[in-house]
């Protein structure tokens, strides 16, 4: 269900990303005869965890029907160095119409599917959740997150809608901890509470408060096991998850003081594309 909400969008997305890139047509494509045919292979050019399908043959279905994709990796595949990845067929002005928005797309999602996929392997064995968060490209939240889940790792709340996260001026416009746990509860029953923290002082209010999670913000190593500690012996414990300025080198470590979940912004905002060849074959 999660999955089928994140693909959800598509559609709407790759018809915003035509609009902007054909405007009133392509005259370059103009140049090649309409019934000329012509064959295709896309390959990646360096190691990666492909994430796009979906929206590569959305972005071939609007602009023209007639074009045959032929996928010979699916999405969270790990693909080598000049590697194929699928293979077209069809008119070749729609080939070339469509190749920069389907590649975007694809090497955009690649790009965020290979780094999910390199940071889950530093906490494998673990138990710890990588989580991303609503650092995202501007129009591909959903896109993201999917890719984020083809590399191995987890999302966080999509947006604003479906959990809440309460933090410091929230706290400080509800009035208290308890009251803004309270609150959320009270107005949207079932949806998971996660309260920021930032000293043991607070993280005892929202464990006091009964919230679902406590995100422990920017905490040092010794400060985090103190923290599952505590959360052990608390008649209510919360989840925990760590948060604030995570990279490579702090995330095992991180991992192994004995939290929950670990949401790191890097996974969909620092992300670097794929780089990625189409040619007529």
């Amino acid at each position: 269900m999660a999955t089928n909400r994140l693909l959800s969008d598509i559609p709407a997305t790759v018809t915003t990303a035509l609009a902007e890139d054909l405007g009133d047509g392509d005259i370059t494509a103009q140049l090649i005869p309409a019934e000329q045919q012509a064959s295709a292979r896309v390959i990646s050019r360096e190691e990666a965890v492909i994430c796009g399908v979906g929206w590569v043959n959305e972005v071939f279905r609007q602009i023209d029907n007639r074009v045959r994709v032929n996928w010979l990796v699916s999405d969270g595949d790990r693909v080598t160095a000049n590697q194929p990845l699928f293979e077209l067929q069809g008119p070749a002005r729609s080939l070339l119409t469509g190749e920069r928005c389907a590649l975007n797309f694809l090497q955009t999602l690649s790009g965020t599917a290979t780094i999910s996929a390199y940071y889950a392997s530093l906490v494998e064995g673990t138990g710890v959740k990588l989580l991303d968060t609503r650092k995202t490209i501007p129009g591909l939240r959903n896109a993201q997150k999917y890719a984020v889940t083809c590399g191995g790792c987890y999302n966080h709340r999509i947006g604003l809608y479906d959990a809440f996260l309460i933090k410091e001026n929230h706290i400080m416009a509800c009035g208290s901890v308890a009251s803004a746990v309270a609150t959320a509860k009270r107005n949207e029953p079932g949806k998971p509470v996660e309260v920021e923290v930032e000293s043991f002082t607070e993280l005892q209010e929202a464990l006091d408060a009964q919230a679902d999670i406590v995100m422990l913000d920017n905490f040092d190593h010794a400060g985090l096991r103190l923290a599952v500690q505590k959360n052990k012996e608390h008649p209510t414990p919360a989840k925990l998850e760590a948060s604030g300025g995570i990279d490579a080198n702090t995330l095992r470590s991180i991992a192994e003081t004995g939290v929950d979940y670990i949401s790191i912004g890097l996974l969909t905002k620092d992300c670097k594309a794929v780089d990625l060849s189409m040619r007529f074959i």
